[in-house]
This record gives structure tokens, sequence and C-alpha cells, in this order.
């Protein structure tokens, strides 16, 4: 099982850049990067709030579940 993050798309269709995020939410713009590449092992959901709020999004938006892939597969 694996978790896949879908937040390069949220920010495509919101029209939001990587680095007005990242000042927003108080993270580098190396840290989004790796959070959008699915390169991270977890979040904080402090951060992920902040995430949902400049976005006027949901997790679930940002999140998915894709069954029977592994996490090693990334």
């Amino acid at each position: 099982m694996s978790i896949e993050v879908t937040l390069d798309v949220m920010l495509a269709v919101r029209k939001v850049k990587s680095k007005d995020l990242a000042a927003h939410v108080g993270i580098t713009d190396a840290n989004l990067s790796l959070l959008k590449s699915g390169k991270v092992k977890g979040i904080r959901f402090e951060t992920l709030s902040k995430i949902c709020e400049y976005l006027d999004c949901t997790p679930g938006e940002l999140l998915r579940y894709v069954p029977g892939a592994s996490a090693d597969e990334k």
C-alpha cells in the first residue's frame, strides 16, 4: 500500500507558486519539493493544515491511497 501526494496537481489547479506556499506554511522550498515528490516519510498535521488553508482544499485532495502499491516503488 502507498500514499500518493498530489500537491503538485493542486498547485497547478490553484495557480499557486511553490515558493509562495512554502513561505505561507513556513517551510523551505526544498522541503516542499520533497513533499510534492512524495519522498517524505510523514507530514505534521500543522503543516498539512496550513497547506489546506492556503490552497482552500482538504487533505483528501492532496493525498491519495493507491491500493496494492508499495512505498518502495517510488
